[in-house]
């Protein structure tokens, strides 16, 4: 296999790539912003474009305190948002006064042949300065043959008022969606309440 070369320092003068090497890349299919609302649904441009599809999320913030931001997915036209999942959930944890701090698996998160909306940030704060972002990642959505696998990782602010204290939660989720018909849309709300405001883009992976 031949190595290809760039002979200079400025990435300006590279004009054409090699034919073996591939440019990569994210590209913006849509987004939508939150304004008081109930869900946010992505029900055009996943399909078999990409072999992968990530969303990224920005500042989401609730409407109403202590609540899970979640997704669940759907095939075709339906609206159910209904599929079974089987999926993983563990955060890492540190309290602002820094009286505690964990990483532990959190086994009233997860999903067993589930077909509820799968939460990949909780719980997730109101309080003015709160917010959670990340991004959720879908493999191959538009499989006839094998399940949809998915990865998320999403930081939120924690606040809890019984004790009280203000946290950070690290949050990793990752599981599959048990079908082998296509994915074509997916569904963002909150667990309680609306999404108060907040941005979520869709990308392509190429």
């Amino acid at each position: 296999m031949a190595l290809n070369f760039a002979n200079n320092n400025s990435l300006s003068a590279i004009t054409t790539l090699p034919a073996s090497i591939s440019g990569g890349g994210m590209t913006l299919i849509s987004e939508q912003t939150a304004s008081s609302s109930a869900t946010l649904d992505f029900t055009s441009g996943i399909d078999s474009t990409y072999d992968s599809y990530v969303f990224k999320f920005y500042n989401i913030h609730p409407a109403t305190g202590h609540t899970d931001f979640s997704f669940q997915v759907d095939t075709g036209t339906n609206t159910n948002y209904n599929q079974t999942m089987t999926t993983t959930y563990f955060r890492a944890y540190h309290i602002e006064s820094d009286t505690g701090a964990g990483l532990g698996y959190q086994g009233g998160s997860d999903q067993a042949q589930g077909t509820g909306f799968q939460a990949i940030a909780r719980p997730v704060s109101n309080e003015n300065d709160a917010s959670a972002s990340g991004h959720l990642q879908i493999f191959n959505p538009s499989s006839s043959v094998f399940v949809k696998h998915f990865i998320a990782r999403v930081n939120n602010s924690e606040y809890y008022s019984v004790t009280p204290y203000s946290a950070t939660n690290d949050c990793y989720v990752a599981g599959y969606i048990n079908n082998t018909t296509a994915i074509t849309r997916v569904r963002f709300k909150m667990s309680s309440g609306n999404i108060d405001s907040g941005v979520i883009k869709l990308y392509g992976i190429s």
